[in-house]
């Protein structure tokens, strides 16, 4: 397994390949110790969730009827932003990853949710949990590391078109559920290839202006004209609503696999790859963010990134539980286990977005034939 980050030192140097593979029995008996105690605990919290968020958009929407007066914008708009918040991140994205399927319960399965998002759910799966999950941090391979358009390491060729990329992923973050429907389409690759007049292309372009077409129309159209004389104020309501949840995802997303710290790794790193060395690649190439347990459930619980990561199918009120022994393991391993505030988090992250706009300051001699360097990470 190779990063292409180059370091002095080799941070699994230590590790030989039978500590990699004990390493990942350790954690396959974790995993397994939950799915082994999931019960009605678990699904009383998912049905709590999904509740609240229901009822808080209900009132929120009820507030933005009367969102002419001034303090009625406000309420409507700060519950609305939360609501959007809590679907996309602990109800859609947890369910949609199949978290909850084992309760069987046809209304919260992850083959019948559709989301309160632009894209998709049958595209969003394809693109996030099949290729995300798979190839995490691998670059070529995981467009969620700098979602196609962003330089996002050193030993990548710089290019000038990346001095654009800070404010390349403002856009993005600003607009980012439209964002994930044009990457969920890998729409710069087909277009760069020809390949849009394709039956299997051109039918998911419909599937996602559909998508489209309907969150328009419920968000600005039928809710505002509901509004009645507030229907400018209650459509401006939800545009600031969606901007707060687009901002939010953004940066919750952003400092999961971009601060300091996290690896990214080469697309031959993952050839032969076992089961160990898998994990192994999911606990370096994903940061945490710390905070209080409303912080988690608003981030979805992705502020546990690594226990994500490490078990993208489990139920998510779960993570905060087992964290502290997946930390333990990075210890007992000399793993480093990144983790820190959101705002440091969220600094850091963009500090690489803007540091990696610019050359390198210093590229590093050629060696000789004789004299290559050894990959920097390389399990024995």
């Amino acid at each position: 397994m190779t990063v292409i980050q180059k370091k002095a030192t080799n941070p699994i140097a230590h590790l030989s390949a039978e500590d990699i593979e004990t390493l990942g029995e350790e954690l396959d008996a974790i995993r397994q110790r939950v799915i082994d105690s999931r019960g009605e605990r678990d699904a009383a919290y998912i049905r709590k969730v999904i509740s609240t968020q229901r009822k808080l958009e209900i009132s929120s929407r009820v507030v933005l009827l009367f969102s002419l007066f001034p303090p009625a914008w406000i309420v409507g708009t700060a519950g609305l932003a939360v609501a959007k918040i809590l679907e996309n991140m602990e109800i859609g994205h947890n369910v949609l990853h199949g978290q909850w399927d084992w309760m069987r319960d046809p209304k919260i399965h992850s083959t019948s949710w559709e989301w309160d998002h632009a894209t998709p759910a049958e595209q969003w799966k394809q693109s996030h949990n099949e290729l995300h999950h798979r190839y995490t941090n691998v670059v070529g391979k995981d467009n969620d590391l700098g979602y196609g358009i962003m330089r996002v390491d050193e030993d990548q060729p710089w290019h000038p078109a990346y001095l654009g990329q800070p404010f390349y992923n403002f856009v993005n973050a600003c607009f980012f559920e439209y964002g994930v429907a044009a990457y969920d389409l890998d729409l710069g690759t087909n277009l760069k290839e020809g390949r849009h007049k394709h039956p299997e292309f051109r039918a998911k372009l419909r599937a996602a202006g559909r998508k489209i077409r309907r969150q328009v129309l419920k968000d600005y159209v039928i809710h505002p004209l509901l509004s009645g004389p507030s229907f400018f104020h209650t459509m401006a309501a939800t545009f600031t609503a969606n901007l707060i949840r687009n901002l939010w995802s953004h940066s919750v997303i952003m400092c999961g696999h971009f601060p300091e710290g996290v690896e990214t790794f080469e697309k031959t790193s993952i050839d032969g790859e076992t089961r160990g060395e898998w994990y192994l690649r999911q606990m370096l190439g994903s940061a945490n963010i710390s905070g209080s347990r409303l912080m988690h459930i608003m981030t979805g619980n992705l502020s546990f990134q690594i226990e994500h990561h490490l078990f993208p199918d489990l139920p998510s009120n779960r993570y905060q539980e087992i964290a502290p022994e997946v930390r333990a393991l990075f210890d007992r391993y000399g793993l480093k286990y990144v983790t820190g505030s959101l705002p440091r988090q969220v600094f850091s992250a963009w500090w690489k977005v803007i540091r990696l706009a610019f050359p390198n300051r210093r590229q590093p001699a050629t060696p000789a034939v004789d004299d290559q360097p050894t990959p920097v990470l390389v399990a024995a």
